[in-house]
């Protein structure tokens, strides 16, 4: 498993463990989210973490699973594509198909870029409805 293979891993167990100090080991503290099918744009710490809290709390869990994933021969760029499922409070199963796009710069993300199906769960602030598209 390759350095950006780990740091991927490492960065999807954070989140479905809702440990975000294992995220932020993972991101720059400049590091740009986007969310690019829903036109949400985070720099960031405070910015990403507030959008984590957000996920976590509109959800009794989320899990990321079914990874495949594609380096680039420059060492920096990573692709992944992976499948979602988010449980509802109520119990209710949303299922995604994802592909994430991550830049590494000295070890750590700079960019995050995210192209996700159904709504957008990564919303940009509190009450954000979800957008479509």
């Amino acid at each position: 498993m390759s350095n950006l293979h780990k740091l991927v891993t490492t960065y999807f167990k954070g989140v479905d463990e809702e440990d975000f100090d294992l995220i932020l080991g993972t991101l720059h503290e400049d590091c740009v989210f986007s969310v690019e099918t829903h036109s949400v744009r985070l720099k960031g710490h405070a910015e990403i973490a507030g959008m984590f809290a957000r996920l976590w709390a509109d959800h009794a869990t989320v899990l990321h699973n079914q990874f495949h994933f594609v380096e680039a021969d420059n060492g920096r760029d990573i692709a992944v594509r992976f499948q979602v499922t988010n449980t509802h409070h109520d119990g209710t199963l949303v299922h995604k198909s994802n592909c994430n796009f991550f830049t590494v710069e000295q070890g750590r993300f700079s960019s995050v870029r995210v192209y996700m199906s159904g709504e957008n769960t990564l919303k940009n602030e509190p009450g954000q409805p979800p957008s479509g598209g």
